[in-house]
């Protein structure tokens, strides 16, 4: 395969993975938004959990903050994974771009 090919595809698969980032951004700041509400919420006052299409009125709080908090921390390694993956991305684009300059 061409060198210009091969940038032409790890240039897509950066972009990817930026998408993917942004995508799980996205998702963990919403996941910390629910810890929030779901601390502020009083205790005399119910909480529904969504569950397909219906909502369910949650009876444990501490498993569903527990569940919540394993999401988040899910979610946060799977950010992290897809960092170090964009840094490979990159390096490997220096190296190909390099080669093909020069």
């Amino acid at each position: 395969m061409e060198l210009a090919q091969q940038l032409q595809i790890v240039v897509g698969e950066v972009q990817t993975v930026r998408q993917q980032i942004a995508s799980l951004n996205a998702q963990v700041r919403e996941l910390e938004g629910t810890i929030v509400a779901v601390k502020k919420q009083p205790e005399e006052l119910s909480l529904h959990r969504q569950m397909g299409s219906i909502l369910i009125e949650v009876e444990d709080r501490e498993q569903l903050m527990s569940d919540l908090k394993l999401t988040l921390d899910q979610m946060s390694n799977a950010v992290e994974s897809m960092l170090m993956r964009e840094k490979e991305l990159v390096e490997t684009y220096d190296k190909l771009k390099q080669s093909l300059e020069g």
